[in-house]
């Protein structure tokens, strides 16, 4: 088994159909087959054998799934990398992981060499003109390196939050179970087109848009940086049927001005994940745009997709859904016991997605599988009718003079108010309860609110000890390469009200 298949598959059955789209850009499925063999071949050249490790660090463009299905092809495990990080970083990467070589994109060409000079790895710049040229000096390694099951394909480092960024191994059978299940809630095929918004170094753009799209001979058409605008112009340009996102995303594009003159009628589903979605902002946007949301969950280290609301069968507003496939979940307390229907535990994963371990830290590997269940650090709670409902990140929980104060709460409450358009609920340090509940907001444009005003909106729907005492409005919340909100950059001014 060779995650790689999934490609020369679908070149064989729709050599001329498209496969990757960036505006006038086009390369079908033949011509994407092609460059990929030569990149196994210009690796072979550089010494890359099955079961090295290659870097990859590129934005959404073409070259990237040429870089990606390249290296899988030539028997190598993939290391994606965000083009921001700096040359520290870049060697931080690199040398944990034994990279042999880095394709990267040329605008950081510095960071990336200064982190491969640190390390010994090999820098193979790439442009967006000229690749084709440059790849043709190569012989195409047409035939596709054999990789056992659970050999790795992608090296998968986590975000870092505490502590040290950890890799999470995932395996050919991860990766390809987890295309395959997910899409049977999905429905994608091969004249579909998807939209690839999500940044495809992380598992979410990667498995989801592109493998998922690939492997069904469908078209990706990419947008390299998110704008809510230029989104909804590729949908109405390449009459785009799946669109995966992160809320916040969402949320940009019912608010950008343009989108009640833009034709969104092509989407057929959109899914969304990452983070959990306010209902406010679901019910919105898919009342405005004519789409069913499939709110779903997963981590790096489950492939990501974990569960999904099914698109066949019971959407529940603010729930996760259901299992996918051959994964099993449950909510467990502190000690690993399970708890009851309704009340709130840890998510703990088993099943085909979930990762090798740790690369190289047996230690957390250990701790995050005990008992044979991956363990998330994710709160939440199980209904009637096994539907997951997600609470908070048990570090994020904000515990309020001894009360338990979960911050998704707050924020649904808080898009219930019409002039917010994104807020954030974090703790905030006190001398004698240890922590108050502090909100940070973004308004929608032309809106004016006074704290007072926002904090009263919320006392009024929630227990006394819930409602935020710190209210303050900034431009923009932090976000990452996703678009996810960042609360650990996240913090209350001297100066807040309350």
């Amino acid at each position: 088994m060779n995650l790689a298949q999934i490609l020369t598959k679908s070149a064989a059955a729709f050599p001329e159909r498209a496969a990757i789209k960036l505006d006038d850009t086009e390369l079908t499925y033949a011509a994407l087959d092609d460059a990929s063999a030569r990149i196994a071949g210009l690796l072979q050249e550089r010494g890359v054998r099955p079961g090295d490790r290659v870097g990859i660090m590129l934005p959404n463009v073409p070259a990237f799934p040429v870089c990606y299905f390249g290296a899988l092809r030539a028997g190598a495990g993939i290391v994606p990398m965000n083009v921001l990080l700096k040359d520290r970083e870049v060697a931080f990467y690199l040398g944990d992981s034994d990279a042999r070589v880095l394709f990267a994109w040329h605008e950081f060409a510095d960071a990336a060499q200064a982190g491969a000079d640190a390390t010994g790895a090999e820098v193979v710049l790439v442009r967006p003109e000229g690749m084709e040229e440059e790849l043709a000096v190569y012989t195409p390694q047409r035939d596709v390196a054999e990789r056992a099951e659970d050999d790795l394909a992608v090296l998968l480092y986590t975000s870092g939050t505490t502590g040290t960024p950890k890799g999470a191994e995932l395996t050919h059978s991860n990766l390809r179970n987890n295309l395959e299940a997910a899409n049977e809630h999905y429905g994608l095929e091969h004249d579909w087109v998807t939209l690839g918004a999500l940044p495809l170094f992380h598992s979410f753009g990667q498995t989801c848009a592109m493998n998922v799209t690939i492997s069904v001979g469908a078209c990706l058409t990419m947008l390299p940086r998110f704008d809510a605008a230029k989104a909804l112009q590729i949908i109405e340009r390449d009459r785009v049927s799946l669109f995966q996102g992160v809320p916040t995303m969402f949320s940009a594009m019912l608010h950008e001005p343009t989108g009640d003159r833009i034709d969104t009628s092509s989407l057929r589903i959109c899914v969304s994940g990452g983070a959990s979605m306010p209902v406010e902002i679901m019910r919105a946007f898919e009342e405005k745009f004519g789409c069913s949301i499939l709110e779903g969950y997963g981590l790096s280290e489950t492939s990501p997709v974990a569960s999904t609301n099914p698109r066949h069968g019971a959407h529940k507003a603010g729930s996760i859904g259901l299992p996918i496939r051959g994964v099993e979940m449950k909510v467990v307390d502190e000690d690993d016991n399970d708890v009851p229907q309704g009340e709130v535990g840890e998510i703990v994963i088993r099943g085909h997605n979930v990762m090798r371990g740790y690369w190289k830290r047996p230690d957390a590997t250990e701790e995050a599988m005990r008992g044979g269940w991956f363990h998330t650090g994710d709160m939440a709670r199980v209904d009637e009718d096994g539907y997951f409902f997600i609470v908070d990140r048990k570090k994020d929980l904000i515990i309020r003079g001894g009360y338990n104060v979960y911050p998704r709460e707050i924020e649904e409450v808080l898009y219930e108010h019409p002039s917010v358009r994104e807020a954030a609920v974090v703790g905030v340090p006190h001398e004698s309860l240890g922590e108050e509940v502090g909100a940070a907001v973004t308004l929608k444009e032309g809106e004016s609110l006074e704290p007072d005003e926002l904090r009263a909106f919320v006392k009024q729907r929630v227990a006394a000890y819930k409602y935020p005492r710190h209210v303050w409005f900034v431009d923009e919340l932090p976000k990452g390469p996703t678009g996810k909100i960042l609360k650990r950059e996240i913090s209350a001014p001297t100066a807040v009200t309350g």
